[in-house]
């Protein structure tokens, strides 16, 4: 029996496209061989030849609560690009200083056999991707002018039609963690606590953390690696966390901290529990990718290495007695 389209022909609906959603119409639909449902969207306001399929995990019903979500990514997404303009000044330094070293450096690059500047490139491109791909998972919008004048460099390249149909990376937890979101979800769930925000070990934290433990006697090239694939991670949590990573019953907390913090980030709020649960999400973000296979094992690799570290460090850095606690009396009355 063929899956149920969602959506009609001719319905104004809510599409991601980048890190952000836009007003969009569905203009007709279409069932792969993979009995996958995909939609022709045309984003309002633009041309047609802007027009593109879409998997259905990308559009999301036009509703005030969607809306709203839209709202709560372009802070998210105009909040981290401040972030990363405060840190351009760095790395632009860093930048000219690799470049003063000229035919060194190209010499490097040629060498593809050399491990390390093979997995600095596919973690550079990790990089680079996320404003593009944590899209395809989730659902939400922005349609305001200044967002829609820089969505030319938000657009995803020709092969877009090729990387929606990628098959989806599979991120393998070990079987102690599953655990810990299990254990989670019942506290959640059952006992209707809540995050104590801002918890004792931060995402921040944690990452930064990691970072000085894989550099300690090491080369500089391992520590800016290191840097760079925390740096992913990091951007990845702080625009799907809002979108993808909580339950329903987290989300009115999430909302009221982050109006009232508007230039906190998340990963400076949130801690290991909701950063686990990205890796749960974070298989099917990299399908979008325009990663070659080999750039995924690489990036696999490195994403296997950090989740052994939260293994290893499990009763530090999951606890739930510390991190979550009782809402207050009024918020299960407003949201119970």
């Amino acid at each position: 029996m063929p899956p149920k389209c969602k959506f009609q022909e001719g319905e104004k609906v809510l599409c991601f496209h980048g890190p952000l959603i836009y007003e969009a119409k569905c203009l007709k639909s279409s069932i792969t061989k993979e009995k996958q449902i995909k939609y022709f969207i045309h984003y309002a306001g633009w041309n047609k030849n802007w027009d593109e399929w879409v998997p259905e995990s990308r559009v999301l019903k036009y509703n005030e609560a969607n809306v709203q979500r839209q709202r709560e990514v372009q802070r998210a997404h105009s909040t981290q690009q401040s972030a990363q303009k405060n840190k351009k000044g760095n790395t632009t330094t860093k930048a000219q200083g690799r470049r003063s070293e000229g035919g060194r450096e190209k010499d490097t690059d040629s060498r593809a056999s050399t491990p390390v500047s093979t997995a600095d490139k596919s973690i550079s491109r990790f990089n680079k991707s996320t404003n593009s791909t944590v899209t395809a998972s989730s659902s939400h919008e922005s349609t305001s002018e200044p967002t829609r004048k820089k969505r030319s460099r938000l657009e995803p390249s020709s092969e877009t039609e090729e990387y929606l149909t990628k098959v989806e990376v599979k991120i393998k937890l070990p079987e102690e963690l599953k655990f810990v979101l299990i254990d989670e979800s019942e506290v959640i769930l059952k006992h209707h606590k809540l995050p104590a925000l801002p918890v004792q070990n931060t995402v921040d934290k944690i990452l930064d953390d990691y970072v000085e433990m894989k550099s300690s006697g090491k080369t500089n090239d391992i520590r800016e690696s290191t840097l760079e694939i925390t740096k992913g991670i990091r951007e990845y949590f702080n625009i799907t966390l809002g979108l993808q990573l909580l339950y329903k019953w987290e989300r009115p907390q999430f909302i009221q901290i982050t109006n009232d913090n508007p230039d906190t980030l998340p990963s400076q709020l949130y801690g290991a529990f909701h950063l686990l649960r990205l890796f749960v999400r974070l298989g099917g973000m990299l399908s979008y990718t325009p990663l070659d296979e080999r750039s995924i094992q690489l990036l696999l690799s490195h994403f296997h290495d950090f989740l052994q570290y939260l293994q290893k460090n499990n009763a530090e850095l999951f606890n739930l007695q510390q991190d979550y606690t009782d809402p207050p009396p009024d918020y299960h009355r407003k949201y119970g």
